[in-house]
């Protein structure tokens, strides 16, 4: 089916407000082309770039969160981790201005102190620049990992118990999620994974509790607006109870 036509079968009043996606198949696609896994992850951009213009046109959409590099990720060789930071770093130049035409505010999720100097003030400065755009949040999440992100949010909790700031029996799942990387939290709508794989890689645990999964068979560099567009018409063709009976 064409991307018109796909397109064309989305209920505009029921777009999902949060869709995140774990990008996956850029080592595959470079095996597959013959070329450098570095190059795979190029390719990838082109997804990234594509993703982010086809969430800003549909509108009502309030955050794309993308998993570009996960706390596990350092496992990989030297090469390849400083190929990654290299890409992003490249992102950030190219297309910051675009994104900050467009009214989308970029933010970057994880142990940020733990990047490269040069590659924190680039996050740094992209997310001062964009901070007051409105239309749609672009969630980058790099050296990200949900485990991490619950520790640390414990890790601010109990200090802020230890300064008397807060009641241990005041801890709940409101006061868990506003210390999130990204506050309020933003429950996920819809999660898409690339690839064809069926795991969720210590992504975003707390946040995908209800979320809706689609699992694409799509590498992630072959990706494009009209395989988001068909993960979208998926979501609205799900029956969401969040633990309630089924609608008659």
């Amino acid at each position: 089916m064409s991307e018109p036509a796909i397109k064309s079968e989305i209920d505009m009043k029921r777009l999902p407000r949060h869709v995140a996606i774990i990008m996956d198949g850029n080592g595959r696609w470079a095996k597959k082309h013959g070329v450098s896994r570095a190059k795979g992850h190029e390719a990838g951009a082109d997804s990234v770039r594509a993703v982010t213009e086809a969430c800003r046109e549909l509108g009502g959409m309030e955050s794309l969160t993308l998993y570009a590099f996960s706390t596990e990720n350092w496992r990989r060789s030297k090469t390849e981790v400083s190929a990654l930071f290299r890409l992003l770093s490249k992102y950030i130049h190219s297309e910051i201005e675009n994104l900050h035409q467009e009214n989308i505010r970029v933010n970057v999720l994880g142990r940020k102190s733990e990047l490269p100097a040069k590659l924190q003030r680039e996050i740094a400065e992209s997310e001062a620049y964009t901070a007051d755009n409105t239309a749609m949040d672009l969630n980058i999440a790099v050296n990200y990992g949900a485990r991490a992100e619950l520790v640390d949010a414990v890790r601010e909790l109990a200090e802020d118990v230890k300064r008397g700031t807060l009641k241990p029996g005041d801890i709940d799942e409101s006061a868990i999620s506003d210390h999130l990387y990204y506050p309020p939290s933003h429950d996920l709508d819809l999660l898409i994974r690339t690839s064809g794989e069926l795991r969720v890689s210590n992504f975003m645990l707390w946040q995908l509790c209800y979320s809706e999964i689609v699992v694409c068979s799509t590498l992630w560099p072959d990706f494009r607006k009209r395989h988001l567009y068909q993960a979208i018409v998926d979501f609205q063709h799900r029956n969401r109870k969040f633990g309630g009976r089924k609608k008659r």
